[in-house]
């Protein structure tokens, strides 16, 4: 039996997100690696979030200029510049500020929030209309991160961990206007241009924040990481999965990535993987198993004038 080709494009939009996550599962500990603890620090937050989207964003030019890829219409430029303040610099910079006061496992499951945050933001704002089965998976499954993010920090939370949720709204912002561009250009030319409008900001603030003094070889390669995968080549993936699987399905993919980053901890960090860390990650992977099979109303799209 012949499959439905909306059906074939919400699996191919979840494979291509799940490859998005995978990579991004990366960004707290190589970050980590980056900016180094309090008490040894490496390269400054600032450069690591300026830093790695001025390279990215040289590379996305070439990638352009290679392409031909048309210029942006003047309409979408709000949206371009909605999604640079996500997740070219809330994200990185918060995330950076973070990781000097906390450890990669701590990051990782305060930042499990963002399916959720990301679900929220684009229910609102594409109209859609989960079932209540699929929130109540959702809700579920970000229950499990906050619980056990508390159970590892003795029931409270921190500074840091303000800076970790302000990265999580940047990110559902961020998100939702790159799907929403995904939907009207390719999805690589939707990074590729949120990092090129960025250059005039990013570039010169790199420069500037430029370390003066010598860091770890292993800080330079946590930040080649975030600048070519985490800032450029994971969101090809990322940004084509939300627009062919739908933003509100394909964005609890990202329940796993919490798990998948205190995996990466163990070899990057020497951080310790422990049994109560496996039991909420099975579980919270069975609430992603059951919330993509739950259904989700999407209305027909809508023109609006650019």
């Amino acid at each position: 039996m012949p499959h439905h080709p909306r059906s074939v494009d919400e699996t191919r939009g979840l494979w291509l997100g799940l490859l998005g996550v995978a990579i991004f599962a990366l960004t707290l500990p190589m970050t980590r690696l980056a900016v180094g603890p309090a008490d040894d620090p490496q390269l400054p937050p600032l450069f690591v979030t300026a830093g790695r989207a001025a390279v990215a964003g040289l590379l996305a030019l070439l990638y352009l200029l290679a392409t031909r890829a048309p210029r942006p219409r003047a309409g979408q430029l709000p949206t371009f510049f909605a999604s640079a303040l996500g997740t070219v610099v809330g994200f990185p910079l918060f995330i950076g500020l973070a990781l000097r006061h906390v450890d990669a496992m701590h990051a990782a499951v305060v930042t499990g929030l963002m399916p959720l945050a990301t679900a929220v933001a684009a229910a609102l704002h594409f109209r859609q209309r989960p079932s209540a089965g699929f929130w109540a998976c959702a809700g579920a499954g970000c229950a499990l991160v906050v619980a056990f993010a508390l159970l590892q920090s003795g029931g409270a939370l921190t500074a840091a961990d303000a800076l970790l949720l302000g990265a999580v709204a940047c990110t559902a912002l961020g998100y939702v206007s790159g799907a929403r561009l995904a939907t009207q250009m390719p999805a690589e030319q939707v990074i590729c241009w949120v990092l090129v409008l960025s250059l005039p900001l990013t570039l010169p603030v790199a420069l500037h924040a430029w370390p003066d003094a010598p860091v770890r070889a292993s800080a330079w390669a946590g930040f080649a990481y975030v600048a070519l995968f985490s800032m450029w080549l994971g969101f090809f993936a990322w940004y084509r999965g939300l627009a062919l699987g739908g933003t509100v399905r394909v964005s609890q993919v990202q329940l796993v990535q919490p798990f998948l980053s205190l995996l990466a901890a163990v070899p990057l960090l020497g951080e310790t993987l422990d049994p109560l860390t496996v039991t909420f990650a099975l579980a919270v992977v069975a609430t992603v198993l059951v919330g993509k099979k739950m259904p989700v109303a999407v209305r027909p799209a809508t023109r609006t004038m650019p």
